[in-house]
């Protein structure tokens, strides 16, 4: 039949030259066959049209033929089941045939691929994770407790199937390329974290992120000082080396067992670390320019406590040059242009505080306790 084989025929065209839906026309002409019956048995049966697409459902599946109906059909409804026999045959196996070619030429895959890639194109503020490993692995833990909308760059299949199984979103690609991290959405990110195994890796991604996204918040991670220095120079904002990381922790535990634990436990708590940008345009600041922290009664009012004042380089206070930066600051502090505060808090009261300095802020970049 000409019709069949031209329905065949798409099959072997390339997949650039088929429909947008190729599945639309056999689940058509199925959909057309099984209505046509009910109809016919409808007109020449008089049944209900339950009866009737139940007739055409025993029919087809070729199950039911022992039902009671089976007995009673005039020759109209017999000529009716020997047309729907017969385009069952074609119809459906021509059918089943297509869905089957289209599950495996990755067909509904590239449908979820092209899904997720739309809502990719939508996420914003989220943290972007360049690799899956170990490290990765752990980072994503860390940051799903905290209820972050994260984005997985993976190349590895084995890899990305274990992100998926985690409920994460995962974009199999290359992170090295500026096209992939174009569709991650670098731009709208809240940071971007390359835990990739090579050191040449993660400095590729941190030169293509900084490229890409000058604003944007850069931590990456190194096996050695050599390959820490490279990073910095490229553009990271942080670099964590896990060795050193892992040997100062044990170090501190070995030393401040009580510190240490403190930590884990306010990791675990509604309590969050934040960073709050002051702007560099004093007439953002308004009234907050030259305020000390005692007049402004942040931690009164918002309820969350400030650990440390940061100045900008070159800042001057009473005449002299002021410390980079001032942990655990008094109440004699005052809030300057460039300044960055870090205010530890639950969420509501750093709520709060972000009311109170309202337009004085520029950036806000949440991290855990």
């Amino acid at each position: 039949m000409s019709w069949s084989r031209g329905w065949l025929a798409q099959w072997r065209r390339p997949p650039s030259s088929r429909s947008r839906r190729p599945w639309l026309l056999p689940i058509l002409s199925l959909w057309g066959l099984v209505n046509l019956a009910a109809g016919l048995y409808k007109l020449s049966e008089g049944w209900d049209w339950g009866d009737c697409y139940w007739m055409v459902l025993i029919t087809l599946s070729t199950l039911g033929f022992s039902d009671p109906h089976t007995k009673i059909l005039t020759a109209s409804g017999r000529v009716v089941t020997a047309f729907l026999i017969a385009g069952g045959l074609v119809v459906v196996q021509l059918t089943i045939r297509s869905l089957l070619g289209l599950a495996e030429s990755g067909y509904f895959r590239h449908l979820r691929d092209r899904r997720l890639r739309r809502w990719i194109s939508r996420m914003n503020n989220h943290v972007i994770l360049c690799g899956y490993g170990r490290i990765g692995r752990e980072i994503a833990e860390q940051l799903n407790r905290e209820g972050v909308r994260l984005l997985v760059i993976e190349t590895d299949q084995a890899s990305k199937e274990a992100a998926e199984e985690r409920g994460l979103p995962v974009l199999l690609a290359d992170a090295t390329l500026d096209e992939t991290l174009m569709e991650a959405g670098i731009q709208h990110c809240r940071s971007l974290v390359a835990a990739l195994s090579s050191n040449a890796a993660n400095l590729y991604v941190v030169l293509s992120a900084r490229g890409l996204a000058p604003g944007c918040r850069l931590i990456a991670r190194a096996d050695s000082e050599e390959a820490a220095r490279k990073l910095r120079l490229a553009g990271a904002d942080q670099v964590v080396s896990p060795y050193v990381a892992g040997g100062r922790t044990m170090a501190a535990t070995a030393l401040r067992p009580l510190a240490v634990s403190f930590m884990e436990l306010l990791a675990g708590s509604e309590c969050e670390v934040e960073e709050f940008q002051l702007s560099t345009d004093p007439k953002r600041l308004g009234e907050l320019q030259g305020a000390s922290l005692e007049d402004l009664h942040l931690r009164r009012r918002s309820g969350a406590l400030v650990l440390a004042v940061r100045n900008p380089k070159g800042e001057v206070m009473d005449g002299h040059s002021a410390p980079s930066l001032i942990a655990n600051p008094g109440g004699h502090v005052r809030l300057e242009p460039g300044q960055l505060l870090v205010v530890m808090g639950s969420q509501e009261q750093l709520s709060r505080l972000r009311d109170l300095l309202g337009e004085a802020l520029v950036d806000v970049g949440a991290m855990p306790a």
